[in-house]
């Protein structure tokens, strides 16, 4: 049994979108045999729900999330070598808390759940010299700068947002490539973006272990869903809306597909649902058959009642858990490559592929109009979700846990 102290970027419940999913049921799968301690930043507005945290940890006061104005920010850009993302969560506050963590209680690993917090691993390093660091990629974040890159350079309107992922391209490559230098471990989602994150220079024989996205399958059977369901929706898509990859799909998706899915099937209906939908959609709330939710309560209900499930997304490293939470709901899935990235999928068997409008089209027409097709895809997808239950990547954690330890 290892003691290891997580930190985590936001409080990882309610789990209730990507990163939050992964550190909740990491949490969970790490408590099954260590005793794990949590250090977490809450975001404005999040809930302060803690009980649910303290069932599988201990958890320490959580901090708020540092206020950085628009100036801020563009004098970060303006002054220092390093990547955004890399200030976001500098906060003096959380270091004095993560210092007086270490210095109180022996903590054989010190997990950091992501880039953002990267920086903090000279804190632990001065604080505990002796601990054992293990880095978690969320993403490739190189890589997901560059696809944003290619995107947004055939947008001239976008032009600003290419000089932003232009300049911070180099950035970060840099600081991915220190960070993985400096733990002592670092985890990967996916063997695609381990290659993305080994194809970095420098960064040797630094062992990057592979640890998927992982979900409560049981809590998307749809038998399993209590609240009582009256939605209808032909299509659904389900993520944080003021996510830049999410947005870019979302208004690819309004733009050159919904147009003539509409024109063949005048009557189809979408819901996009997801929690603070950024301006750029302001334009989709006039489509007639369209639904911007905003912030609900859990996804499943919508899930439940759509027919099928989008994943249009052209940017984006690591891998989608929102795909995983569909294909557990037993949803037909549409998807680009890049939105299945990661996942051994089989196209036709678990869910069906497309890059172009046109293909995308004729593959969500075809699934509206054919129940036992959707079914049957909805049957194979909810099978290939079991593997990314958090109790079946327990071993997997344990073995990783084992050997960092060791290494000491």
């Amino acid at each position: 049994m290892a003691r290891i102290l997580v930190l985590t970027p936001q409080l990882p419940y309610p789990p209730q979108q990507g990163t939050s999913l992964r550190n909740y049921h990491l949490l969970r799968a790490l408590a099954q045999h260590h005793t794990v301690t949590l250090l977490s930043f809450i975001e404005s507005g999040q809930s302060q729900e803690l009980n649910p945290l303290r069932s599988v940890s201990h958890v320490l006061p959580p901090v708020n999330v540092p206020e950085r104005s628009g100036v801020d920010r563009l004098r970060q850009l303006a002054t220092s070598p390093e990547p955004d993302l890399a200030s976001r969560l500098h906060d003096e506050d959380y270091a004095t808390a993560l210092t007086n963590a270490l210095r109180s209680e022996p903590y054989d690993i010190v997990q950091v759940e992501g880039i953002e917090l990267a920086r903090y691993m000279h804190t632990i390093r001065a604080a505990a010299p002796g601990v054992r660091i293990i880095l978690d990629c969320h993403n490739a974040e190189t890589e997901l700068q560059r696809r944003s890159l290619k995107n947004d350079l055939l947008i001239p309107m976008r032009w600003p947002a290419a000089a932003y992922s232009a300049m911070q391209i180099g950035r970060l490559a840099r600081f991915e490539r220190w960070a993985i230098n400096t733990a002592d471990a670092a985890i990967a989602v996916s063997e695609t973006d381990r290659d993305h994150l080994l194809e970095l220079e420098s960064t040797g024989d630094k062992p990057i272990y592979i640890i998927p996205n992982t979900i409560d399958v049981s809590e998307y059977a749809i038998d399993s869903i209590r609240t009582p369901v009256t939605l209808d929706f032909d299509l659904v898509f389900t993520g944080k809306m003021d996510y830049r990859p999410n947005i870019d799909g979302v208004l690819w998706f309004a733009n050159e597909i919904w147009p003539e899915i509409r024109r063949v099937r005048p009557q189809t209906t979408w819901a996009i649902v997801g929690q603070r939908p950024h301006p750029r959609l302001d334009s989709l709330r006039g489509l007639e058959g369209v639904t911007l939710t905003g912030r609900v309560p859990e996804i499943q209900p919508y899930l439940k009642g759509g027919r099928v499930y989008i994943v249009p997304l052209r940017i984006g490293s690591g891998t989608r858990l929102k795909l995983i939470e569909a294909m557990a709901a037993g949803k037909a899935v549409v998807s680009t490559s890049i939105g299945a990235e990661g996942f051994p999928v089989v196209n036709g068997e678990h869910i069906l592929l497309a890059d172009d409008p046109a293909a995308w089209a004729q593959a969500i027409c075809s699934l509206l109009d054919d129940e036992s097709r959707r079914i049957q895809l909805g049957v194979a997808a909810q099978a290939f979700a079991a593997q990314y239950d958090w109790r079946r990547i327990v071993p997997r954690l344990d073995a990783l846990v084992a050997e960092v330890v060791k290494a000491q």
